[in-house]
């Protein structure tokens, strides 16, 4: 089983806690990216990801001076957002960080596909931004089916816990060989069940940390989740979705 979850905006920079086991696999993709990138202004960069002055100084600087093999932090403590917090990798054991290092797969506009302890840099690059390039505009097609089939080679059972705007680089590639489930964590308003995102985010952290800690291999099994008041929902659950709702 391999579990996907998606990137944070927020990183940091972490060099002494735990070392990094290795590389992203595919490092050199991220090299023709940021190539790009180093080539920008800063208002076209800006442009690129949306976002205030304060946040566009910060990262136009880190990637006039980004180097991908100097200073790299694990990825599981690198990214800061609200699903890694619910995740609450900084209180994980041994077992628990090895569990994460085969199951767990971060997708990535700028990386691809990040295992939990392959070193990272601070970037921002989201997955359905538009670079403006003719060879590299959109990053679904600069990717492909590339990540997918990875992922499909590690495991033919996909737990997806990642955004749509990330899943769906690999959803659009499955195949009938592919047992891929989709996690929804909703509540019931108006009789239709509607996610709310803050909420799933943490749920989606919470639901990583949960398998760590009861070593969950089998995909049946995360039905037991009842924290943070949802519980499994059978009647509107099916073998695409397994739906969980909030009773409180």
């Amino acid at each position: 089983m391999r579990i996907i979850i998606s990137p944070a905006k927020t990183m940091n920079v972490d060099t002494d806690s735990l070392d990094y086991n290795q590389l992203p696999d595919f490092i050199k993709d991220t090299e023709t990216i940021l190539e790009y990138l180093k080539k920008l202004n800063y208002e076209e960069l800006k442009s690129i990801w949306k976002c205030s002055d304060k946040l566009a100084e910060l990262n136009y600087n880190r990637i006039k001076n980004m180097d991908l093999y100097k200073n790299l932090t694990p990825a599981i403590l690198s990214f800061e957002g609200l699903q890694y917090k619910y995740m609450g990798s900084g209180v994980f054991s041994t077992k628990e960080f090895e569990y994460l290092e085969e199951h767990l797969r971060i997708l990535s506009g700028f990386y691809g596909i990040i295992r939990p302890f392959d070193g990272v840099v601070p970037y921002r690059l989201e997955m359905q931004s538009k670079l403006a390039s003719n060879k590299l505009d959109s990053l679904y097609d600069f990717w492909g089916d590339k990540l997918a089939k990875q992922i499909f080679s590690e495991s033919n059972t996909i737990l997806n816990l990642a955004s749509k705007e990330y899943s769906d680089s690999i959803s659009k590639y499955l195949n009938d060989k592919i047992n891929y489930i989709t996690c929804i964590f909703g509540e019931i308003i108006d009789d239709k069940v509607k996610e709310k995102g803050t909420l799933a985010k943490m749920a989606r952290g919470d639901m990583v940390r949960y398998m760590a800690e009861n070593q969950i291999k089998n995909i049946e099994d995360i039905k037991s989740y009842n924290r943070l008041g949802y519980e499994f929902s059978k009647d509107l659950s099916n073998e695409e979705s397994y739906v969980f709702i909030k009773n409180d």
